[in-house]
């Protein structure tokens, strides 16, 4: 066996980034998004020693840490002398309580939650973790998405590679607010400026709005799985696409005690205006049964309306249609009445009917979901199905009535979701060329483990997905790594570790395993959640890993790798078959509401993902085969789903990230033993030091280690061979590493010190080649001197031959006398004119002319590199293709533009300017104050550029619209319904990265306006027969000449075109409401609203009628009626 020089200690991390109280705080870790912690915590006291089990440790005194200290040893924890359990936590509990929430455990991050915001995360900081060592820097969030990105690149020992980034731990332990941070450095390091990566970030509040609600846990606990695939071309981001695993459904209709539902309820409600929420049909929060009947207090509403609107902004960030967001509003607004929809048995028939007081949700619900309201109650009431050509009807109990109440609002919040998901995906979607070769860093986001006091299925299937992380973790750290230290015959103290394959075996095995025998009793009509609680216990009674529960309520208790948690069945069945009433979907397909129809023609993968498909009418009786024998039950989709992950990260390099939570009671600077000591137990963290301590976590084969590091033998014909491979460790410093019989083995830390020794010889090479090339070019130079020198020499001598000759000449010929001739006047040449001067001359090449005195020069603006003219022929072909261009942005702006940037006058504003180059702007600002701007239209493409006067120079920032008729400045992360309302905003919001305000517009300048080829643009088109009209009295004809300024509002008078014929009359119902509520298109005015916004308004009306009548008694007693 051939080993490398004794080992040394490993090089330790350094200390955890300290905050400085009073900074802008740019973290987002936070304890409650409801009262935003700023700066650091203050606790009372110094660090004491270590407190007993279960006995809290308050946060030291105010301190102010340096961002940047010394290199600290307990950085990592793999470098601790002394490993047990007491020293493991000391030291964890110190970093903690001193604000160093980050700790290596080798190459895997350990992030503890602090509750509190902490000024981690500005710019400067994030500028260090960029191509930077492990070691070199304190350990951070930011240093695992850089060796992710740098792997994934080659960079790190090994060619380019597929990761993955694991983030893992319970519930409230900082899982979600991770995946932003390794999101926001991702999109940092990789700075493609477009406008994709914004679109991005803008996912997360978005799916967090959706998706994440309040526990007992956690503030913002994610009630949903996401797995983030971001897709690179090199080293930009060309695309990404999500997953998302099993949402927490039956949250809309029942929340326990303490909890909420999803953020998004609550968020409608305080950011909607009065007139909005009439439109959409909402009503006092109070009054709706699925939010549990209680709002927040004034400063949680305050936050809420701030995160609506950030909700919105990323609607329109990544591309939402204003009328998609609309209709998605509007079926939630519906799921919240259908809630309010109650029951009361008839006398007479058995059957049920819908209560007086609920009449007016129920229409409310019909005209929010688009449907007929006799419809929608048939399909609450009663069963209809066909059978040899009869149609019989099967009338349901009150109990069954409420199933399908409910069961309707759970799968249409459950697809809303789904779709937002597949929306987003088609909007970020890659667009290269398929034989393009992408990279790609997947993150997970899932849920932490949980252990309420009562667990239901949900529960069941989170803590299933946590078993299956921990299970990769034990892969790859443990067995994957021991096993190869047998087969290499390395010698090795086997670590122990508590392999949970056997739980695994027990949720997930065929055909004995808990899914599959729930999936069992699911088909049986018959069976109930006794029946297979009872199976379950005759089928794991000897089972160390189950437990039998005696009770009234079924249950059973599984003995989970993080701890013994108790199951509650009752609704297990339910649940997994997740059963729709027969006729929904038909009626719901047939509505007039485009987004609804879209949700339920859509059909269901086998890992539940919605897959749409085109709009198809179908009769309201086939529906019956949605819930099919055929249809997947969600356990069954769920375990596809995980196993289609769980394909994803073994095929990548994994990066793994523990977050642990430092007390249950959510307490910034506080640190509970008990609580901390229980993590680092299940999670296997003191095992997983002594492997990284004493393992070698990179195992590279010779040819691959060779085929990387042979360019440190500085040998051209060296082979991918064992003995090259040993040459070049023992031509390196590298201690510790060991040789097997087909592959090598080096400790965590040996990688970035080989990279170091790459480095060296790549700047090594750079000085070089510099050296070399700069001697090339004096070479040159002197060469090119020479000749410069030798050719004046023999001009000059030449022009002496030739001044002596004419001398000599002189001196030879007689003298004459002759009259002195009057040298003729010099007449003063007239410039052509400018068509017989086209007409005329050649075309020529644009002429250099020296940049304005504001501005940098840059090798793209002027001739700066002398070369040969281009072909007559070649010119023309460019003038004509940029006049192409021209005229297509021209006609952009006519159809699409021009209406929007009218104002009320029908003049365009003051700061607008025509199709104006860089220069000619820059020249309008050139004698402007600090601050003026201007908005002109692009030339080289449909969009605007921003010109902005800075202090030494003009800035130009590009103004993208979006498809979905947004106003973008690229690299801000706010889109604007308008270019007015754009301008409006940064008037007081700096634009990024320089953060300048917008002052004083810049007018037109002296002359006609810059915007007179639009001249033309702005007369409406009629027909061909029709005259043209007269220009104003007092202004000039059409004939291209110069215009006054002052004449814009009579030029654009035209522009403000009749409304669409449908927008002429109001619907019925509607006459009050003016023509803003138009739905035509194009017109400024618009706003999108519900399609049967009429029926809304009546419902409305008949709710607020009702609610007068009856005394408060009636709406507690409807609100505290039970929810199923």
């Amino acid at each position: 066996m051939r080993t490398g020089p004794r080992p040394g200690p490993p090089q330790g991390g350094r200390a955890g980034v300290g905050p400085r109280r009073g900074g802008p705080g740019a973290g987002v870790w936070s304890r409650d998004w409801e009262e935003p912690a700023l700066g650091a915590g203050s606790g009372p006291g110094a660090a004491a020693a270590m407190a007993p089990p279960g006995e809290p440790r308050a946060l030291a005194g105010d301190r102010d840490p340096d961002p940047d200290p010394d290199p600290d040893p307990e950085g990592d924890l793999a470098a601790l002398a002394e490993l047990d359990e007491a020293r493991l936590l000391q030291s964890l509990t110190d970093r903690f309580l001193q604000q160093r929430i980050y700790t290596y455990v080798g190459d895997i991050l350990v992030a503890v939650n602090p509750f509190q915001r902490l000024p981690l995360y500005e710019k400067p900081i994030a500028e260090k973790y960029r191509s930077r060592a492990k070691g070199s820097l304190p350990p951070h969030i930011f240093a695992v998405a850089d060796r992710a990105y740098q792997a994934m690149l080659g960079r790190l020992g090994m060619g380019p590679q597929n990761q993955c980034i694991v983030i893992s731990g319970e519930s409230g332990a900082g899982k979600t607010e991770s995946t932003k941070l390794l999101l926001q450095h991702l999109m940092n390091l990789c700075r493609g400026h477009s406008q994709l990566e914004q679109q991005i970030l803008q996912v997360n509040p978005l799916l967090e709005a959706f998706g994440n609600a309040q526990t007992v846990m956690n503030d913002n606990s994610s009630r949903f799985g996401k797995y983030v695939q971001l897709r690179f071309q090199q080293s930009t981001v060309r695309g990404a696409k999500l997953s998302e695993y099993l949402l927490e459904k039956s949250r809309v209709v029942q929340q326990d005690a303490g909890e909420r539902n999803f953020h998004i309820f609550y968020y409608m409600f305080a950011g909607l205006s009065a007139e909005e929420k009439e439109i959409y049909g909402l009503l006092d929060p109070a009054r709706y049964r699925y939010i549990g009947g209680h709002f927040g207090t004034q400063a949680t509403t305050e936050c809420w309306k701030h995160k609506y609107r950030e909700v919105c902004n990323a609607l329109d960030m990544v591309g939402f249609q204003e009328q998609e967001q609309v209709d998605m509003q509007a079926i939630l607004a519906g799921v919240l009445s259908l809630g309010n929809v109650s029951f009361q048995p008839q006398e007479s028939n058995g059957a049920v009917q819908v209560g007086e007081v609920s009449r007016g949700w129920l229409k409310a619900a019909a005209g929010q979901f688009g449907v007929q309201e006799e419809e929608l109650l048939s399909c609450l009431i009663c069963t209809v199905s066909v059978t040899r050509g009869e149609q019989i009807q099967r009338l349901h109990t009150q109990q069954q009535a409420e199933d399908a109440r409910d069961s309707i609002a759970k799968v249409a919040y459950g697809r809303v979701f789904g779709w937002i998901v597949c929306k987003i995906n088609e909007l970020l979607a890659e667009s290269v060329d398929p034989d393009v070769e992408l990279r790609e860093i997947g993150i997970l986001d899932i849920f932490g483990f949980e252990n309420f006091v009562v667990n239901r299925f949900e529960q069941l299937c989170i803590n299933l997905a946590n078993e299956q992380l921990q299970h990769f973790f034990n892969h790859h750290i443990f067995r994957l790594e021991q096993a190869a230290y047998r087969e290499e015959e390395l010698p090795w103290e086997t670590i122990a570790f508590t392999n949970n394959q056997p739980i695994l075996d027990l949720l997930l095995a065929k055909p004995l395993g808990l899914l599959s025998l729930l999936d069992e009793q699911s088909r049986f009509p018959q069976a109930t959640d006794k029946t297979f609680v009872d199976k379950l216990n005759s089928s794991f009674k000897g089972n160390v890993h189950f437990q039998l529960v005696r009770g009234r309520v079924p249950s059973f208790s599984i003995l989970h790798y993080a701890g013994k948690v108790q199951y509650s069945a009752s609704g297990f069945l339910e649940k997994n078959r997740d059963t729709l009433p027969a006729n929904i979907r038909g009626l719901f397909i047939n509505s007039i509401t485009p987004l609804l129809s879209v949700l339920f023609t859509a059909t269901i993968s086998r890992t539940g993902t919605l897959m749409p498909h085109i709009k198809a009418k179908v009769p309201l009786g086939a529906g019956d085969n949605f819930n099919n024998t055929r249809k997947q039950s969600v356990g069954a989709q769920f375990r596809h789903s995980l196993s289609v992950l769980m394909e994803r990260m073994y095929s990548a390099t994994p990066h793994f990230v523990r977050c642990v939570k430092p007390n249950s009671r959510k307490e910034p600077g506080v640190a509970d033993s008990q609580v901390l000591l229980q993590q680092l137990r299940y999670n296997g963290l003191l095992e997983t030091i002594r492997i990284r301590r004493e393992g070698f976590s990179w195992r590279p084969s010779f040819e691959d280690f060779a085929q990387k590091y042979r360019i440190l033998l500085i040998k051209p014909d060296a082979d991918l061979s064992k003995e090259s491979c040993l040459e070049i460790l023992q031509s390196t410093e590298l201690a510790g590493w060991k040789c097997g019989k087909s592959r090598l083995f080096f400790k965590y830390w040996h990688q970035e010190q080989l990279a170091r020794s790459i480095e060296h010889l790549e700047k090594a090479a750079v000085t070089i080649q510099k050296t070399y090339r700069g001697f090339c070019c004096r070479r040159s130079y002197r060469v090119l001197v020479a000749e410069r020198t030798a050719q004046a020499r023999r001009l000059h001598e030449a022009a002496e031959r030739e001044r002596n000759r004419q001398v000599e000449m002189e001196a030879q010929a007689p003298e004459t006398a002759t009259p002195p001739v009057p040298v003729p006047r010099r007449r003063r040449l007239r410039p052509l004119s400018r068509t017989r001067a086209a007409a005329d001359l050649p075309l020529q090449p644009p002429i250099p002319r020296p940049r304005s005195k504001l501005t940098e020069s840059t090798p793209f603006d002027n001739f700066l590199h002398t070369g040969p003219c281009p072909a007559l022929g070649t010119a023309g072909d460019e003038a004509k293709k940029r006049q192409l261009k021209r005229g297509a942005t021209l006609r952009w702006f006519r159809e699409t533009q021009a209406r929007k940037v009218l104002q009320d006058d029908g003049a365009f504003p003051s700061w607008l300017h025509g199709m104006i180059s860089r220069r000619e702007a820059e020249n309008l600002l050139m004698d402007k104050p600090l601050g003026c701007f201007l908005v002109r239209i692009s030339q080289s493409r449909p969009g605007y550029t921003l010109t902005y006067r800075g202090t030494t120079r003009c800035r130009h920032y590009m103004i993208e619209v979006q498809p979905n008729a947004r106003y973008v400045i690229l690299g801000e992360d706010r889109a604007h319904a308008s270019l007015t309302d754009l301008v409006r905003y940064h008037r007081t919001v700096g634009i990024q990265p320089f953060l300048e305000t917008l002052t004083v517009p810049c007018g037109q300048g002296d002359g006609s306006a810059d915007y007179e080829e639009l001249w033309c643009l702005t007369i409406a088109p009629g027909s061909a027969g029709q005259q043209k009209e007269p220009p104003p009295e007092g202004h000039p004809p059409t004939d291209g000449r110069a215009r006054p300024v002052g004449t814009a509002a009579a030029i654009l008078k035209r522009m403000q075109l009749q409304k669409p014929r449908r927008c002429q009359e109001p619907p019925p119902g509607m006459e009050d409401e003016g023509a803003e509520l138009c739905l035509g298109e194009g017109e400024p005015a618009r706003r999108a609203i519900p399609r049967l916004y009429p029926s809304i308004r009546l419902a409305m009306r008949e709710i607020r009628q009702l609610s007068s009548g009856p005394s408060d008694s009636t709406w507690a007693e409807l609100l505290s009626s039970p929810q199923h």
